[in-house]
């Protein structure tokens, strides 16, 4: 019953995202409307699936795709927290430069608070560990992980300061990640004589820290599949060219004009300059306003986040209420359980690998561009 209180709603939103992926796909401007109808019929699908039997759709088919659906979710969300990384040192790195190109020494600035996030996400991670080292001792499944973890993040910090790529900024937030899958995996550990919080209703830090982060990677991919739309010159008002007269724009025939010319002025808004119009940016207008071919992609991750959270919620769909003499107990906290505990781990080193295949790449291939 557990279970199925979370998947019939997580069901019915992967298959909304699925079906607008698609049809985003095909025509990306039908992303954009009739969204007042979109969430009515979801809110009553979700209501006329409590009436609905839990098989075979919602215990059955839905829970294998879930598996796998956040499967990949973990390993997107790997790649985006990698690749943030990377943004977040070079525009601050960036801003430094272009302060120092302006006035010598004024990037100084940008670079101390570089060194100090890079002290800030050490500092987190390394009193993680330690916390961990104290409040979860006691069993070896336990222990592995974190001594794992530390391993790793000493690891990626070596190779990183030991080559060109990189940077310490990106290495600390990495190691500051690991740190936290590491707790988020002991902490769903079922055997209640090295994990203090098994009997909790819930893990509120886990939790917070879990959304957070997947609403932070759902936030830079609509960035990064859209920002190259907004910044370009087909998703602004642009100068366009109008008929020989003066008087009327032939849609489909008249070439676009960039103008950047800041001495072309004009000063009544709807008598422009002969020969000048100035792009509409209305929905009908197909021409004049480009929308996001990438739009669907956003929607695939929305569809896979679905997946994520059926899953998070319910341990992979393994919930049980079972108490066993070794102290086992996985119904405690309804997102505990080896499974969860395994895949959390997993996850971990995922992460670490892709941050040093980011690294070891361009050593082992240096006639390639990885930029």
């Amino acid at each position: 019953a557990a279970n199925a209180g979370v998947f019939r709603p997580t069901f019915l939103s992967f298959v909304f995202f699925v079906i607008a992926a698609v049809t985003s796909s095909i025509r990306p401007d039908f992303n954009r409307h009739v969204w007042p109808a979109k969430f009515t019929i979801y809110l009553l699908l979700v209501f006329l699936s409590i009436f609905a039997s839990n098989s075979p759709w919602f215990s059955g088919v839905f829970l294998h795709i879930a598996r796998i659906g956040a499967t990949v979710f973990i390993v997107i969300q790997q790649i985006i927290i990698v690749d943030l990384a990377y943004n977040w040192n070079e525009n601050w790195v960036g801003k430094a430069d272009a302060c120092d190109r302006l006035e010598w020494g004024s990037g100084a600035f940008w670079l101390r608070a570089t060194i100090g996030a890079c002290c800030v996400f050490y500092v987190m991670a390394f009193a993680g560990i330690g916390l961990m080292y104290h409040y979860f001792n006691g069993c070896g499944s336990n222990i592995a992980i974190i001594t794992m973890t530390l391993l790793g993040i000493i690891a990626v910090t070596v190779l990183q300061l030991a080559g060109t790529e990189g940077s310490l900024l990106t290495s600390s937030i990495i190691s500051a990640y690991a740190v936290y899958l590491a707790y988020s995996a002991v902490s769903k550990n079922p055997n209640s004589l090295c994990n203090p919080q098994l009997f909790e209703s819930n893990n509120t830090y886990d939790m917070s820290i879990g959304l957070v982060l997947a609403a932070l990677s759902l936030a830079w991919t609509g960035w990064s599949y859209t920002a190259n739309d907004r910044m370009s010159a087909d998703g602004l008002k642009q100068a366009r060219s109008l008929g020989t007269n003066g008087s009327s724009f032939r849609r489909g025939q008249d070439p676009l004009l960039d103008v950047n010319d800041p001495q072309l002025q004009y000063y009544d808004e709807f008598q422009p300059p002969s020969g000048l119009a100035l792009g509409s940016l209305d929905d009908d207008d197909d021409i004049l306003y480009s929308h996001s071919s990438e739009v669907w992609k956003l929607n695939a991750i929305l569809a896979l986040v679905s997946c994520w959270i059926a899953m998070s919620l319910t341990t992979w769909g393994s919930i049980s209420g079972s108490v066993d003499e070794e102290g086992t107990h996985s119904a405690a906290n309804p997102t505990v359980g080896k499974l969860n505990m395994i895949m959390i781990a997993i996850s971990q080193w995922v992460a670490l690998l892709l941050y040093t295949w980011t690294l070891v790449a361009p050593r082992l291939f240096p006639d390639r561009d990885f930029s």
